[in-house]
Formats: structure tokens, C-alpha cells, sequence
């Protein structure tokens, strides 16, 4: 945890989740830990979110984000975070969206420090799941596509 940055945890169907923010706005989700720490208030709507997105109620508005990385991973989640829930995008298709080459894509997916927030688990290739930076690895990624319903059970089994 960086100086100054705050974090806050959540026990999740994947496993202990530590939501961290600094300067008011979530930047990373670290999926090996947890913690107990009170929340600030970008934690607490934070947590409020993935609480109601692993309930499956419907969601609160998103927290404002603090994501850092270089300008093509920054295009490439803005793009993440307008695929709607249930829904995915290949990684052409985002490649092709933002002129980029589809491994850029990918790389952009696993340097995403916001998993499930910055949604990358809803990039998918063209005749697979592709891979996954969370815990868990594909595992998860298809784990969090049923819980959406955006992965028939019986697809990529």
C-alpha cells in the first residue's frame, strides 16, 4: 500500500478482496487480501458496489476511479467500462475500436490494477476465454461471466 492510501476489504465468492484508494478514488483491487480497516467514503461506495454485483442486486452508481497506467492501457479500460454487464467484446473488437494491435489489448487487461470495477473479465477472444490477471485466473474470469449471465454454463467448460 502506497503512503497516504487507504484500503478497505470484502470477503467475495473468488476470496478476500482489499479495495485501495488514495486522493478519494479507488486505484487498485488486490485480490490476495483482505482488510478491516474502517472505510473512507470512495471505499465505502466502492465496496457497496462489489457487495451488490456479487448479490446480484442491482448496482449503485460506480465510484469515480483513479486507475493509473500508461494513455493505451487508460483507452483501452475506458472501453472496458462501457461494456454493459452480461455483455463481453473480443479483443479485436477493442483493438480494432481503438486502433491498436489485439495483444496490446490483452496486455492492457492484465496490467488493469481495478479488476471487476474496470470490467477486463468482459474481453474475451475470438474462440476462447483468453486469460485473466485476478486471482483465480480463468477460472474466475469464468466464474464472474455466469455470475453475469454472459457465459452459457456449458460454454468453455
Amino acid at each position: 500500500m502506497t503512503s497516504g492510501a487507504l484500503e478497505a476489504g470484502l470477503d467475495s465468492p473468488l476470496g478476500p478482496l482489499c479495495l485501495v484508494a488514495s486522493a478519494g478514488a479507488p486505484v487498485a483491487l488486490d485480490w490476495r487480501k483482505t482488510s478491516r480497516r474502517d472505510a473512507d467514503p470512495a471505499l465505502r461506495v466502492g465496496l457497496a458496489w462489489l457487495a451488490a454485483y456479487f448479490a446480484r442486486s442491482p448496482l449503485p452508481a460506480q465510484p469515480s476511479l483513479a486507475p493509473s497506467g500508461p494513455s493505451y492501457c487508460q483507452a483501452v479500460w475506458q472501453v472496458m467500462q462501457q461494456i454493459p454487464y452480461g455483455r463481453t467484446l473480443s479483443y479485436g473488437t477493442v483493438a480494432r475500436r481503438l486502433a491498436l494491435d489485439p495483444r496490446v489489448v490483452g496486455q492492457a487487461c492484465g496490467a488493469n490494477p481495478l479488476p471487476l470495477l474496470v470490467p477486463c473479465h468482459r474481453i474475451v477472444g475470438a474462440d476462447g476465454l483468453g486469460g485473466y490477471s485476478g486471482a483465480g485466473g480463468v477460472a474466475a474470469k469464468r466464474f464472474l461471466l455466469r455470475h453475469e449471465g454472459a457465459l452459457p454454463p456449458d460454454l468453455f467448460a
